[in-house]
C-alpha cells in the first residue's frame, strides 16, 4: 500500500483490530458486511415477491426469504454490538499493552520526559478512560453503524446498474459530493489539529485538578473549588468550540449539496418512472429499483464517522510511540562486569548533559567535574535547578551525558553492564514509588529473606509499622496507609535493604523531606553507619544532615563552586557558609523548629 494509505490512522487503527484478537476481527468485519449487504437483499427479495403476486406465482419462496432477511436485519446488529465490545476491549488492551512495553522497556528515562511525546503519550494513557471520547468497546458500534450505512449504499448503487450504467453513478456521486462540500468526510484530521489537542490537555489538566486527591486539600484550603470549575468549564468550551470549527458544516455548500442532490435524484426516479410506464420495467424490478436508488443515499450519512476519529487518534499515537519510544529511551547496554566497583572512586570528566526538548540548547552541566572518593559519603546542596538531581539520574545511568564521561574506577560507565551496574546501586529519590503490595514486597521487591527485611526496616526505624504481610494501602482488605514520613522511611528501608543485598553506591535524593529534623539527623547517622562500607551520595537541603557527610559539593550553574567538609566550608567563608548561617538563623528563630524544613537553597 502506498505510505499515504498506511499511514493515515484509520488504517492503522483497522490494521491493529486482528492483532488483538484475528477471530473477532473476522466475525465483526463479516457481520459488518452481511448488515451492509442486507438492506440490498431485502430490496431484491421484496421484488421478488412483487413479481410473484403479480404473475400469480408461488409466495412461499419470496415470503420465507424476505422473512428470512427481514430476521437477520433485527437479530444481526446486537449481535454484532456484542461482537464489536469484546473487540474494543481486546484492542484497547492490546493498546495498553503495547504501550506499557514501550514506556517501560528502553532503559532509559528520556523517552518519558521528552516534550515532544507528551501529545501522544497524554492521548494514548487515557484514550480508553472515556475523557477524551467513548471507550473502544462503545466506539466499536458507532463506527460500524456509519460503515454498514457505506456498505449498504455501495451495495444499492452495484445493484441500480441492472437498471441503467448511469444511474448509480449520477446519484452516488451526487450523495458522495456532500462529503466534500459539507466536510464530513475531514472530520477525522481537522480535529486532530495542533490547537485541539493543546486545548484537549488544558481540558484534562483542570479535570484531574478536581478530581485527584492530591489537589484537594489545597484546592479547599485557599478556597480554589470555583476558580477550578471554572477553568475545567472554560476548557472544555474552547476545546469544543475548537472542535465544532474544525467540522462543523460549510453553510454556503449546504445549497449546492442540496441542489445537486435533488437533479440527480430526479433524473434518476424520472427515468424509473418513465421506464415503468412505457412497459420497459416490471413492476418488480421497479420496487427493487426504487428502494435501492434510495439506498445510495446511504453513501451520504456512513463511512467513517467522529467516533472513528476518536478511536483512531489514541491508536496511532501508540503506534508512533512504539517507534519513537525505543531511540529516545536507548542507552548502551555494556559488557564489562561492574563487580566491586566502584572501588577507588567515582569521577565526573568534563560532563555534558542537557534534557531533551526546547531547553536542550541550555546545559544542565557543562564542563562539569567530580571525584567520590570509594568508600565515602558525599553531601550534594544548591540552589533548585543546579544539576543535584541530574548528577544522580547520570549516575543511575537513566541517562548519558552528551559529552564528557563517568567513571568508576576508570571504567566509563556506559563499557558497564547496565543491569549490573544498577544493582551496585541502592537509591531513594524524592519521588520515590509506593507500592500497593504487602510491606515486604515494599522494602524488597525483587525478594530478601525476612530477617533482611526487618534489619532494614528496624535501620530505617520502622519496625514497628506493619507486619510484614500487611498491603500497604487501605484499597485492600486488611490493608492500612501510612503517612508522608512513614513511607519515607520505608523507601530508606528499601535502599538499606539493597546495601544488604551487595549494593555499594548508596543514592539518597532528599530522603527525609517529610521528617522531622531530629528525626532526618537520627536516620541519616543510622545510614552512615550502615553504608560506611559503600559510597554514599546525599542530596539534601538540609544542613543539620549535610554537615555529617564526608566532604560537601556545593553545585551553582551546574558547576562546583566549593568542595570540601563541613569545618573546611565553614572556614572559607563562601556560599555554604552563608546558606549554612542562614539556615542556622531561622532555626534559631523559634523555640522549637522540630519538624519544620527552611530551604534557603530555593
Amino acid at each position: 500500500m502506498p505510505w499515504s494509505i498506511t499511514q493515515r490512522k484509520e488504517w492503522q487503527f483497522f490494521s491493529v483490530l486482528p492483532k488483538a484478537d484475528r477471530a473477532l476481527a473476522a466475525a465483526w468485519w463479516a457481520a459488518l458486511i452481511l448488515r451492509g449487504i442486507l438492506p440490498a437483499i431485502f430490496a431484491i427479495a421484496m421484488g421478488v415477491l412483487v413479481a410473484a403476486v403479480q404473475q400469480g406465482g408461488g409466495l412461499a419462496g419470496p415470503l420465507a426469504a424476505m422473512a428470512a432477511t427481514f430476521v437477520l436485519l433485527q437479530v444481526l446488529p446486537p449481535i454484532h454490538t456484542a461482537i464489536g465490545s469484546n473487540l474494543g476491549d481486546r484492542t484497547a488492551a492490546w493498546l495498553y499493552d503495547r504501550l506499557t512495553d514501550a514506556c517501560v522497556t528502553p532503559p532509559g528515562v528520556a523517552h518519558l520526559e521528552d516534550p515532544e511525546l507528551t501529545s501522544d503519550l497524554t492521548a494514548a494513557r487515557d484514550f480508553d478512560l472515556g475523557m477524551m471520547g467513548p471507550p473502544l468497546s462503545i466506539s466499536m458500534d458507532f463506527i460500524a453503524s456509519g460503515m454498514t450505512e457505506m456498505i449498504g449504499g455501495v451495495a444499492s448503487a452495484i445493484i441500480l446498474v441492472g437498471f441503467a450504467w448511469w444511474a448509480p453513478i449520477v446519484l452516488a456521486g451526487a450523495w458522495l459530493a456532500t462529503h466534500w462540500l459539507l466536510r464530513e468526510s475531514a472530520v477525522w484530521w481537522d480535529r486532530n489539529t495542533p490547537e485541539v489537542r493543546a486545548a484537549q490537555r488544558d481540558a484534562d489538566y483542570a479535570f484531574r485538578l478536581a478530581v485527584d486527591p492530591p489537589a484537594s486539600k489545597e484546592l479547599r484550603l485557599f478556597g480554589l473549588a470555583g476558580w477550578t470549575l471554572e477553568r475545567f468549564i472554560a476548557r472544555r468550551t474552547t476545546l469544543h468550540r475548537l472542535q465544532y470549527e474544525a467540522t462543523r458544516l460549510r453553510e454556503r455548500s449546504v445549497i449546492w449539496s442540496l441542489l445537486i442532490v435533488v437533479v440527480a435524484n430526479v433524473a434518476v426516479f424520472w427515468a424509473l418512472a418513465s421506464a415503468a410506464s412505457s412497459g420497459a420495467l416490471s413492476m418488480g424490478a421497479l420496487v427493487v429499483y426504487a428502494q435501492c436508488a434510495v439506498g445510495v443515499s446511504l453513501i451520504a450519512f456512513g463511512g467513517f464517522s467522529w467516533a472513528l476519529d476518536g478511536a483512531a487518534a489514541p491508536v496511532a499515537a501508540v503506534l508512533r510511540l512504539q517507534s519513537a519510544m525505543a531511540p529516545k529511551g536507548a542507552l548502551p547496554l555494556g559488557t564489562r562486569s561492574p563487580a566491586g566497583l566502584p572501588a577507588r572512586e567515582i569521577r565526573f570528566r568534563n560532563v555534558r548533559f542537557a534534557y531533551p526538548g526546547p531547553g536542550e540548547a541550555t546545559p544542565v552541566l557543562d564542563g562539569f567535574d567530580l571525584t567520590i572518593p570509594a568508600g565515602s559519603s558525599l553531601a550534594i546542596v544548591g540552589q533548585n535547578g543546579a544539576g543535584k538531581t541530574t548528577l544522580a539520574k547520570l549516575l543511575c545511568r537513566l541517562y548519558d551525558p552528551q559529552s564528557g564521561v563517568i567513571e568508576a574506577d576508570g571504567a566509563d560507565l556506559r563499557e558497564l553492564e547496565l543491569t549490573a551496574w544498577r544493582h551496585r546501586i541502592s537509591a531513594v529519590f524524592q519521588d520515590f514509588i509506593r507500592f500497593e503490595l504487602p510491606l515486604r514486597d515494599n522494602v524488597a521487591p525483587s525478594g530478601a529473606p525476612d530477617s533482611t527485611i526487618r534489619e532494614a526496616l528496624a535501620s530505617a526505624g520502622a519496625s514497628s509499622l506493619a507486619e510484614l504481610d500487611t498491603v500497604l494501602s487501605r484499597a485492600y482488605a486488611d490493608g492500612t496507609d501510612l503517612s508522608g514520613g512513614q513511607w519515607q522511611r520505608v523507601a530508606l528501608a528499601r535502599a538499606l535493604c539493597g546495601v544488604k543485598l551487595g549494593a555499594g553506591v548508596v543514592l539518597l535524593d532528599e530522603p527525609t523531606a517529610q521528617l522531622d529534623v531530629r528525626g532526618e539527623a537520627e536516620i541519616f547517622e543510622r545510614i552512615l553507619r550502615e553504608t560506611s562500607h559503600c559510597t554514599t551520595i546525599l542530596i539534601s537541603h538540609r544542613f543539620s544532615t549535610v554537615r555529617l557527610a564526608d566532604r560537601i559539593c556545593v553545585l551553582e550553574h551546574g558547576k562546583v563552586i566549593e568542595l570540601g567538609s563541613h569545618d573546611e566550608l565553614m572556614a572559607l567563608r563562601g556560599r555554604y557558609r552563608t546558606m549554612f548561617d542562614l539556615q542556622a538563623q531561622r532555626f534559631g528563630e523559634a523555640t522549637d523548629e522540630e519538624g519544620v524544613t527552611h530551604d534557603v537553597l530555593a
